[in-house]
């Protein structure tokens, strides 16, 4: 890929920095290209009343994402999941406003706990963990704590279709009517994973409405198959861990349409 680093102006954030090397992470199937020329950017707060304090003491924002040269849709769609991975821009536009909630936040925290020696810690990262083709996939991974007796991690993905400048759903990469078939197969995995018979029921110890395994939006496309990420607390109780199931392209052949971004996948 070409990682290219320019620089930085017109940004109204104390604390803007570009990251040095940051190569994204090679697939697990050796299909590699060069086709975006992008920079990593760091931006990062800190509130009033850090200091001198280093910042493993400190209340601060920090939000580390790739900027792409000639690609404003793409950065648009990537500054927009950075702003809204927790849920809390307000309908804000962009990471300015979100930091200026989320001090705002802590200040009236602290005030009304005087006795409080915490810190709030607000953390999101935008990697590129696949980069093929016309294919770009991108990782957003973060952790929110706000006081209380623990903080949350998340995780989310976005596939972008770089020649057609444009998210990526599964109704671009997958026959109409695909859901039972993609549905079944998943069911099967998530079954074997976690040890289930296929008529056990996934009432008591899953999350699923009304006991019924489904899939969310929640997916990336890789060079073996789509990978569906669960964070903690979304199918299972917060002290389990995240579940992952992957679907090898060679288990829904029957579903994938041809000539998209799949196709040198499944070829």
């Amino acid at each position: 890929m070409r990682n290219k680093y320019l620089p930085l102006l017109g940004l109204a954030f104390a604390g803007l920095s570009s990251c040095f090397n940051n190569k994204a992470k090679t697939p697990r199937a050796d299909i590699w290209s060069d086709t975006l020329t992008y920079q990593y950017l760091n931006v990062k707060s800190k509130a009033d009343d850090c200091g001198t304090k280093p910042d493993s003491s400190c209340t601060t924002a920090e939000f580390k994402y790739p900027k792409f040269e000639g690609q404003p849709l793409l950065n648009d769609s990537i500054m927009v999941n950075v702003a809204t991975h927790f849920d809390r821009a307000k309908g804000a536009a962009g990471l300015q406003r979100l930091t200026w909630y989320y001090l705002e936040d802590y200040k009236v925290y602290k005030k009304s706990n005087p006795d409080w020696k915490g810190k709030f810690e607000l953390t999101t990262q935008a990697n590129i963990v696949v980069q093929d083709s016309s294919l770009l996939g991108v990782e957003f991974s973060g952790y929110e704590y706000m006081g209380g007796a623990h903080g949350t991690s998340r995780t989310t993905y976005l596939n972008w279709n770089t020649q057609a400048r444009k998210k990526i759903t599964l109704a671009d990469i997958l026959k109409p009517g695909y859901e039972t078939t993609l549905t079944t197969a998943a069911e099967k995995i998530f079954r074997k994973q976690e040890n289930l018979t296929p008529t056990a029921t996934l009432s008591n110890d899953y999350f699923f409405a009304n006991g019924k395994f489904s899939l969310n939006n929640n997916f990336l496309i890789t060079p073996i198959g789509l990978k569906f990420f669960y964070n903690r607390g979304e199918i299972k109780p917060n002290a389990a861990d995240v579940t992952t199931v992957e679907i090898p392209y060679e288990q829904i052949k029957s579903i994938i349409q041809p000539n998209t971004v799949l196709a040198r996948y499944t070829k």
